[in-house]
């Protein structure tokens, strides 16, 4: 149900499975390979699916979530990827069909994303472990126990590509500002942000403060570089109000 930027990015990875697709949705003008489009949700006539999958923006599901309740086949369930649509109001507008609330972020997109799962309390296990298949197959899925912790993956995770975007783009000028061009001072910063994660990653025995220290020699000029970014933990501070106005917005949503 609808097929934005984030459904269809999220569809690419799906369609690995052995489930089949249709999408319903009036500005969708061409599907993906393999995949059912219909502008009209009547067109669907009297057909019946395990899962609706509510892709569509929040402020229309009032409107038009109620027509899909003869889709929902008989044991079947709804995967919601609707940011600030609680479960709760989910399954009211489906007659009371189980809900999975999906927090994906935007590396889904190219198949690395970090996802969080809330499922509603009558979920069957076979509900949820479909719905960690499918978004298992766009990077990174974790199951949280309940929509308070959902709004802290949003927080963290759903909300962080923008908070790298932008830690990036201060670095990238700041390279500038040493007499670097664009392309160079792009491709310094990117490439050190890249390698750096990935040995983080390889090494997931060793602490991020390891890691770090490992690379700090003591009166270095590394040291010298992170006593001006976080020697007074101005850095450490700013993140956690971030953090924190991003949680309660999420709540504010919700």
């Amino acid at each position: 149900m609808g097929c934005g930027k984030m459904g269809s990015a999220l569809l690419e990875y799906w369609k690995q499975g052995d489930e089949q697709f249709t999408i319903v949705d009036p500005g969708l003008m061409q599907a993906p390979d393999g995949v059912r489009l219909f502008q009209e949700r009547s067109s669907l006539s009297d057909e019946r699916f395990d899962v609706v999958i509510v892709a569509t923006k929040p402020q229309i599901i009032g409107d038009v979530l109620p027509d899909y309740v003869a889709h929902l086949a008989d044991g079947g369930y709804v995967l919601s990827i609707a940011a600030g649509a609680s479960i709760d109001r989910i399954s009211g507008l489906l007659d009371g069909a189980p809900v999975i609330r999906v927090m994906p972020n935007l590396p889904a997109a190219i198949g690395q994303g970090v996802s969080g799962i809330c499922a509603s309390p009558d979920t069957a296990t076979d509900h949820l472990r479909h719905a960690q298949s499918m978004m298992d197959r766009t990077g990174t899925a974790i199951v949280v126990d309940g929509e308070d912790q959902l709004d802290r993956v949003t927080a963290v995770a759903g909300s962080g590509p923008g908070y790298i975007f932008e830690m990036a783009r201060a670095y990238v000028e700041a390279a500038k500002g040493m007499g670097f061009t664009d392309e160079q001072a792009r491709d310094l910063v990117l490439g050190t942000m890249a390698g750096t994660v990935a040995m983080a990653q390889d090494q997931s025995d060793s602490t991020l403060g390891d890691l770090r220290n490992s690379v700090t020699s003591k009166g270095g000029t590394t040291a010298a570089g992170l006593d001006a970014l976080n020697g007074d933990g101005t850095m450490s501070r700013q993140f956690e109000a971030c953090l924190a106005a991003a949680y309660e917005r999420a709540v504010e949503l919700r």
